[in-house]
């Protein structure tokens, strides 16, 4: 995809301070030394100045994880996805007349935003854990109403994103870091349209640990965010480096110091496609509307430790609170057995990842019509902390 048909969008006076801010935030980026390729040391452990460099910073850039081929599926499956989407919120068809994508199902999936704007930022929604809005600026005319900038429960909608979540090197990571039965956490599909696309104002993501005695920096998981097109400072995602080891932090305190959304000291994720970014979810991190001419697509899937959800009351962000129970937990996690299988089947060549938690209880997914239609609303069990 291109931006060649968007327009330009006006972003008024706040233009030329937004351009300085984005060239500055790619120099300080540049030097942080968080990126590079998936390495494993000779004994398959994950190389330990990725780890380092990681915990130091709050986010890793992994660079060629996914590949053309790969990559080609994934576009195939957005078109997919766009071409259903419904005409317009609420609608129960697409623009072809067919039942619309995700109109069979109950769960959340579709969330909408008007184009450039801030639907949390400054509000109740998600816990109210966006407390300040971002800048929105004035699409060009002749945009939609409203575009779909987020689409949970994404597996269910692509195989090429299920495939992507059994990703061998991935889950290695994610054992790594959250220990060898680490547990879902959700996926998500996000769409930043040029000319189009929402922010997503500051925030920290988890709700339900922030008070625990056995609080520490990596207690609310991560998120890894793949990249079909590579994102800029323009589109991307920005994170204050460090921030996930200050526990919760006072986000409007912070804006008002630096006298605009503009935050000092954070920094974008530069990917190229097929770049892999792993965030702590615990970092202080946002995005900015896309005003620039190029899209961000991004395969967004997140990852706890077992030890943060078993027994926990969640937090209801992605879905309702519950406590979450060992066969919750069980129910959720078959998603990684289908991914691990469904990536097999696409690359033979590849040696399967082996979950634990499955190899030890015996268990065998196997991709099929059945699963298909088993996982319809799977993120119903999200284990949202």
């Amino acid at each position: 995809m291109d931006g060649s048909t968007t327009t330009r969008v006006d972003y008024g006076s706040e233009e030329a301070a937004m351009q300085a801010y984005l060239r500055e935030g790619e120099k300080r980026a540049a030097a942080l030394g968080n990126r590079g390729p998936i390495r494993f040391t000779p004994s398959g452990e994950l190389s330990p100045d990725i780890l380092d460099a990681y915990w130091r910073c709050g986010f890793y850039i992994f660079e060629g994880v996914l590949k053309a081929d790969e990559l080609a599926d994934i576009e195939r499956d957005l078109h997919e996805i766009l071409d259903r989407l419904p005409v317009e919120r609420g609608a129960a068809v697409d623009a072809k007349g067919r039942p619309a994508l995700a109109v069979d199902c109950e769960g959340p999936n579709l969330l909408w935003s008007k184009p450039l704007g801030d639907p949390f930022g400054g509000t109740d929604l998600a816990n109210g854990r966006h407390p300040v809005k971002m800048f929105e600026p004035q699409a060009a005319a002749g945009a939609p109403k409203e575009v779909v900038y987020l689409i949970l429960g994404s597996l269910q909608f692509s195989e090429a994103a299920l495939r992507v979540y059994g990703h061998p090197q991935l889950l290695a990571v994610a054992a790594a870091i959250n220990g060898l039965d680490f547990t879902p956490f959700n996926e998500a599909l996000f769409i930043k349209e040029p000319g189009r696309g929402a922010s997503v104002a500051w925030h920290q993501d988890g709700v339900t640990h922030w008070n625990s005695p056995d609080w520490d920096q990596g207690i609310h998981g991560f998120n890894f965010m793949g990249q079909l097109y590579g994102c800029t400072a323009a589109n991307g995602v920005w994170v204050v480096p460090g921030s996930h080891k200050r526990g919760k932090i006072d986000i409007r305190k912070l804006v008002a110091e630096a006298g605009s959304e503009r935050l000092p000291d954070a920094v974008p994720i530069i990917a190229r496609p097929g770049d892999v970014a792993i965030t702590n979810r615990q970092a202080l991190h946002g995005s900015f509307a896309n005003t620039s001419k190029d899209w961000r697509v991004t395969v967004n899937m997140g990852f706890h430790r077992r030890k943060s959800v078993l027994g926990v009351s969640g937090g209801g962000v992605h879905n309702k609170a519950a406590v979450y129970d060992a066969d919750r937990i069980a129910r959720r996690a078959r998603m990684i057995g289908y991914g691990i299988d469904a990536r097999r089947q696409r690359f033979p060549q590849e040696v399967p990842y082996v979950y634990r938690p499955h190899a030890e209880a015996g268990l065998v997914y196997r991709w099929d019509d059945k699963a298909r239609a088993e996982i319809r609303d799977y993120n119903l069990l999200d284990l949202s902390i």
